[in-house]
């Protein structure tokens, strides 16, 4: 059986059901997600933990920002957990990113372009000029332009990003919500289906998932209402 191109977020209490939680759904998804959070307080293990218990690719979420330098040692200190995706702030700059990209040529480096907790009042209260839109689209290029090989935009930006970009980068879109799901902190979202069908080619997913009572039943039915 093919899997669903949904990266599940593991944003579990503690080792042990991260463990659960991947082998749970691991045979309806290509991606389990190890974030900021579970990588900060359970390290490295957390992700040998996800890479084990499920056997999926691993997208280590860890959105590093700072200057080129500290960024590209960031990224060799994790080189030997050989994660497929590694997260830096597209805010950056292209030099950042550059450095990231060639500390682990192994490793796909993903920009994250503007976080989808971002409204555009938010936006334009921060002074960032032009649409939501515009900004992510400005900040794909020139990740993609400087390395990167993947970017995460909203699912309201990605149609615009793929025409910008092209069809050889990949497209990872949080904010993805069953309809009938509840946003919780998201605010550019749509459903699994729109994201796909606008050019998304990962969909990250996390509580739909992983706050149901039967996590894998959860996983199965979203894979299957998109195909899979």
């Amino acid at each position: 059986m093919s899997k669903a191109p949904i990266a599940v977020a593991l944003d579990a209490p503690d080792l042990a059901t991260a463990g659960q939680w991947a082998a749970q759904v691991a045979p309806y998804v290509q991606v389990m997600k190890v974030g900021l959070e579970v990588f900060l307080r359970d390290g490295h293990e957390s992700v040998r933990v996800a890479q084990e218990a499920s056997g999926c690719d691993i997208f280590l979420d860890l959105k590093l920002h700072d200057i080129p330098a500290t960024v590209a040692g960031a990224a060799k200190s994790i080189a030997s957990l050989k994660p497929r995706f590694l997260t830096v702030h597209a805010s950056g700059g292209p030099d950042m990113v550059k450095a990231a990209a060639d500390a682990v040529p192994d490793t796909h480096i993903v920009a994250v372009t503007v976080l989808t907790s971002l409204n555009q009042a938010q936006l334009t209260a921060m002074k960032w000029a032009g649409s939501a839109q515009d900004i992510v689209t400005t900040l794909a290029v020139q990740s993609v332009d400087a390395g990167a090989r993947a970017i995460v935009c909203s699912p309201q930006e990605v149609a615009a990003v793929r025409a910008a970009v092209g069809a050889e980068v990949t497209l990872i879109t949080p904010g993805v919500r069953p309809a009938g799901s509840d946003a919780g902190d998201q605010q550019r979202i749509s459903t699994p289906q729109q994201a796909i069908a606008d050019g998304a080619d990962i969909l990250v997913i996390g509580r739909p998932i992983t706050g149901a009572a039967d996590k894998a039943q959860a996983a199965r039915d979203i894979a299957q209402s998109l195909g899979y």
